[in-house]
């Protein structure tokens, strides 16, 4: 009797079946990494905090923004005082260089004085007036006092003032300042005084 030779049958796998598994081995290793960041997050994610806490922290910045407040407006109340003060202390004594100045114009002309009480020489006494004059004008011009060029020029209503009108000796001299009553002074270019002129017409 001949012996058959027993072979191991192979198992029958369905084709459909082994792409099933695949697929399914597959979303399975997708998905552990998905579960794994979720619940990262899911650590890193710091809790809400709870409606008591949030009031305490908007009652701090409250009190933090408040407290800011107050300090500025006592800054600036303070600033206003002392600017104040300032202001004041500048009309007081604001002119008190400009006096300091004069004051030696002022010995010149008590000078000038005792000497015509006493009956000294006129001339003598015509020449020291003149140097108390040119004194004078050479401190006013060191302060930026400038003297207003009137008669002979064109009427200027931002430099002359009219006292009255006269008439022309000349065509040429109508609205022209033909004689100055009061000399007019600029102070840094700005009128300090008028001109009062009498004008051609």
């Amino acid at each position: 009797m001949a012996k058959k030779e027993i072979k191991d049958e192979e198992p029958i796998v369905d084709q459909q079946e082994l792409e099933e598994a695949e697929l399914q081995q597959e979303e399975t290793q997708e998905q552990e990494p998905k579960e794994e960041n979720e619940a990262a997050e899911q650590e890193e994610t710091p809790a809400e905090p709870t409606p008591e806490e949030r009031i305490e922290q908007l009652e701090a910045e409250l009190a933090k923004a408040n407290n800011r407040y107050l300090f500025l407006v006592a800054d600036f109340d303070n600033y206003r005082k002392r600017t104040l003060q300032e202001k004041q202390d500048l009309i007081k004594n604001g002119g008190q260089k400009v006096l300091e100045g004069i004051l030696p114009v002022v010995d010149d002309i008590e000078r000038a004085i005792e000497a015509i009480t006493q009956g000294g020489d006129l001339d003598s006494l015509k020449e020291g007036v003149d140097l108390i004059h040119n004194k004078l004008m050479s401190y006013l011009k060191a302060n930026n006092v400038e003297p207003i060029e009137s008669t002979g020029e064109l009427f200027d209503t931002d430099f002359h003032e009219a006292v009255t009108t006269f008439p022309a000796p000349s065509e040429d001299q109508k609205g022209k300042v033909i004689d100055t009553v009061q000399k007019g002074y600029t102070l840094n270019d700005k009128v300090l005084r008028h001109a009062k002129v009498v004008v051609g017409q």
